[in-house]
């Protein structure tokens, strides 16, 4: 059967119960503790570790989300801040429009009266010349009138058009308005449960990291700034688990024996091997 990576199981169901090691008399050093104390210490050396790399993993994902927040908070606004622009500039085109129509309607009467005067003046006049004349400033008169209640027509029917945006738009600025106002407040709430999860996180990192072999922690927490939160890796078909590099045989049977911190050879992580691995590979 192919290789099932069970490793990836919770640290404290993977070390319940270790097999019983065989020995490499020569990865072991000479000294006062036994070798089953000593596969015992290292067995939980490993066990803190990735309890400490979950936590860590855990405190990671909720920093990424918290960082998340202020970017949602900000388009949120945003889409609410361009709809309300967008029926601001709307009701300002109407506006316009009115201006630009009422100024046309003081420019009929303009012409309207300078009408009156040509005709008072042609009413006046004895000379044929003067006359024609007059008649032709008339003519040139109602032109300019009918060109410019042309022109109120189509400012009427652009006005019209912009008043329905404005209605349309302001319906969708009040809706977006509240969705926006329950997206906030939304985002408070998670913040906050976010943020007091973290400090709650944060307090038992301390506890744990504080639990882990001296000699160990300052090495894992260097691995775990360069090796993108992945320190503490299993061994794969016997390959380093977290660069995938097959792995000499002596450092599988130093990995298997754990007596000591074993370190791939190739990317510096530190290595463990299980039970559960070995019933993987005899699948």
């Amino acid at each position: 059967m192919p290789f099932q990576a069970t490793w990836n199981l919770p640290a404290a169901e993977m070390f319940k119960n270790p097999p019983t090691p065989r020995w490499l008399t020569a990865s072991a050093k000479p000294d006062n503790v036994s070798p089953s104390k000593r596969k015992r210490s290292m067995l939980e050396v490993i066990e803190k570790l990735l309890l400490l790399q979950d936590r860590d993993r855990d405190i990671h994902s909720l920093e990424t989300e918290l960082s998340a927040i202020d970017p949602q908070r900000r388009l949120a606004r945003t889409k609410a801040e361009q709809t309300r622009n967008a029926a601001d500039a709307a009701r300002q085109r109407v506006r316009q429009l009115e201006s630009e129509r009422k100024e046309l309607e003081l420019e009929v009467v303009s012409k309207r009266q300078q009408i009156e005067k040509y005709e008072l003046q042609q009413y006046q006049t004895r000379k044929n010349d003067e006359y024609r004349a007059l008649t032709h400033e008339i003519d040139t008169c109602k032109a300019a009138i009918l060109k410019i209640e042309d022109r109120e027509l189509d400012l009427m029917e652009q006005a019209e058009i912009a008043q329905n945006q404005v209605k349309t738009l302001s319906r969708e600025a009040e809706t977006l308005g509240r969705e926006t106002e329950r997206q906030l407040s939304e985002l408070d709430q998670r913040e906050t449960a976010l943020r007091q999860r973290l400090a709650e996180l944060q307090a038992g990192r301390q506890a744990l990291a504080a639990s882990v072999e001296e000699s160990a922690l300052p090495r894992y927490e260097r691995l775990r700034q360069t090796k993108g939160g992945r320190a503490v890796v299993g061994v794969e078909h016997s390959a380093c688990g977290g660069c995938h590099v097959k792995l000499p045989p002596q450092v599988v049977l130093q990995c298997r024996s754990n007596v000591e911190l074993v370190l791939c050879p190739n990317c510096g992580r530190i290595l463990y091997y299980t039970r559960d691995m070995d019933l993987a590979v005899a699948e």
